[in-house]
């Protein structure tokens, strides 16, 4: 991987600079790229359906991305029950961290409101954890969260807050709005106010740990 990475001279589109921050956007930097590795954080997809989550992408520039991150060691083919999925590296799971830093760092940017712009539920597994950095628990708490009839679950330990597509449905559950799930973890609304407004299952001590006063 590192070898075929490292063939700058080969690659008309390099920036041609000794920084890793150069290297890294040789790599990730094309348009579409970090959506995709976002697609394909909380777990493998097919082609088609990564298609269909990424609206406006045309189908030959998805293919040739694809293409590109797997030969850069981002992206690994793997087959399954359904056939062909596409799913992250151990080094393109990698980018969690510097992902949920720009998500951070771009929540201004959602002040204007959601718009005509696209959303989709399972983006929340990126989002969650990058807007409740700093919350830890314990022992360790997992939440169930269901919007737009997609399921999640949240959890939260000693380190700090993770996410993933569940295989089974937790045992508490709280299911509300986007806009509300969201609200909730920049702090704008209380727990109490997504209670009254959604539907809850389970220990309600568990939201409260998830989400806590004054974050």
């Amino acid at each position: 991987m590192v070898e075929n990475i490292n063939q700058r001279g080969k690659n008309p589109r390099s920036y041609g600079q000794f920084c890793a921050l150069a290297r890294s956007l040789d790599v990730v930097g094309d348009r579409w790229t970090l959506l995709i590795v976002r697609e394909l954080l909380p777990g493998p997809m097919r082609y088609g359906e990564l298609k269909t989550s990424l609206a406006g992408i045309a189908t030959n520039l998805l293919a040739d991305r694809l293409r590109t991150m797997e030969a850069n060691g981002v992206v690994e083919r793997r087959l399954d029950d359904t056939g062909v999925v596409y799913g992250l590296t151990p080094w393109g799971a990698a980018l969690r961290e510097p992902m949920e830093a720009l998500g951070r760092w771009g929540v201004p940017l959602l002040e204007s409101g959601r718009g005509d712009d696209a959303f989709r539920p399972r983006w929340l597994t990126l989002a969650l954890p990058a807007l409740l950095r700093g919350v830890t628990a314990a022992p360790a708490v997992e939440l169930g969260i269901e919007t737009d009839g997609f399921l999640m679950t949240l959890r939260i330990d000693e380190d700090g807050p993770s996410a993933y597509v569940p295989m089974e449905r937790p045992g508490t559950v709280l299911t509300a709005s986007p806009d509300g799930v969201v609200a909730l973890a920049v702090g704008a609304i209380t727990v109490d106010q997504v209670l009254a407004d959604g539907a809850f299952h389970g220990d309600v001590k568990i939201l409260r740990s998830a989400f806590p006063p004054g974050r």
